[in-house]
């Protein structure tokens, strides 16, 4: 009778349990024989039978290039120790740079929880080759990147092709993880060289700075100028058009006055004579007396009334009447 009880708890002890974010693997013999999803399930007790449980719901993370001390929130803090042998890497323009990177990884989960089988069977020391690989992986890409991209904008395109090839490789040793991101925590030139680096960075910042300015000038002189030079084009052109129209219009005149004149001389004389006449006694200014011939003694100057009343030119000391100017001209 107690044989039969000490069977009935053995069968019994055969039940187990696989929570949600597990998955179970059975191992008879210690050969795997078949991977069960969560809930109740029943294997053949010990020592035929044994399970596994995989947490796949777990972010694992390696460290590449440094090592945290105590929690990760002491990490956060900064509290970490840098490990060269893994950080400095050669980039593809032969300079050195200090790569500290983390590696984020779960376990593979399909269907027929195959990954869970191929995560605990298939590789030796799990974190340790992802971080072999991953390692491995980001020297290949820095590899490929000059020293300015890994320092600067080229990060981003570098964390992607890393975690494309991490995977490539842990899929080729049908590891069952699938990689969920690189993040490159720190990267840096070595600190015997740090100095040079920055020196040679404000530099470039400086020419990029004079670079932006000169180009400021040009596209502010640039429209200037071509405004003024259209500009002057316009007040040519309009000059051009003007003097164009007044001389036709002069030279119509002319003809038209030749051809009066051909017609009748005699009267074309008179009538520009008159017009003459009309023009220069509108304004009194203009009016000069001619003494012909030997000017006699009893000549009486013109006293021109009407510019005693016009202001003197100029004004003060020394300024010029509007009297008519008389001139004696001997012949």
């Amino acid at each position: 009778m107690g044989c039969i009880a000490i069977v009935v708890i053995w069968l019994l002890s055969g039940f187990f349990t696989v929570d949600a974010p597990e998955r179970g693997v059975v191992l008879r013999f210690g050969a795997f024989s078949r991977a069960m999803g969560p809930g109740l399930h029943y294997h053949w007790p010990w020592p035929i039978e044994g399970v596994e449980k995989v947490n796949v719901e777990e972010v694992r993370r390696v460290e590449v290039g440094f090592y945290s001390l105590g929690r990760e929130s002491e990490f956060q803090q900064g509290e970490l120790r840098v490990v060269p042998e893994e950080s400095l890497m050669l980039t593809g323009d032969e300079n050195i740079v200090d790569v500290q990177f983390i590696v984020q990884f779960q376990v593979r989960v399909d269907e027929e929880n195959l990954g869970v089988r191929d995560y605990l069977f298939n590789v030796k020391d799990q974190t340790e080759t992802v971080k072999s690989v991953a390692e491995a992986a980001m020297r290949e890409v820095i590899g490929e990147n000059d020293i300015d991209g890994a320092l600067t904008d080229g990060k981003e395109q570098i964390q992607n092709d890393t975690e494309e090839l991490i995977q490539e490789v842990l899929d080729s040793y049908t590891a069952g993880i699938d990689v969920i991101s690189v993040q490159m925590q720190d990267v840096h030139p070595p600190e015997e060289v740090i100095d040079a680096f920055k020196d040679v960075a404000s530099a470039r910042e400086d020419r990029e700075r004079q670079i932006n300015k000169a180009h400021a000038y040009s596209n502010d002189i640039l429209p200037r100028a071509r405004g003024q030079a259209e500009q002057m084009k316009r007040a040519a052109e309009a000059y051009k058009e003007r003097v164009s129209l007044e001389a036709e219009g002069e030279a119509s005149r002319f003809l038209a006055i030749l051809h009066e004149y051909q017609m009748a001389p005699e009267i074309t004389r008179q009538r520009l004579f008159i017009e003459a006449m009309e023009t220069v006694l509108a304004n009194p200014t203009l009016i000069k007396i001619i003494l012909m011939g030997q000017a006699g003694e009893g000549t009486v100057p013109l006293l021109p009334l009407d510019s005693l009343t016009e202001p003197s030119i100029g004004g003060g000391e020394g300024a010029v009447s509007g009297s008519t100017i008389i001139e004696e001209v001997e012949q």
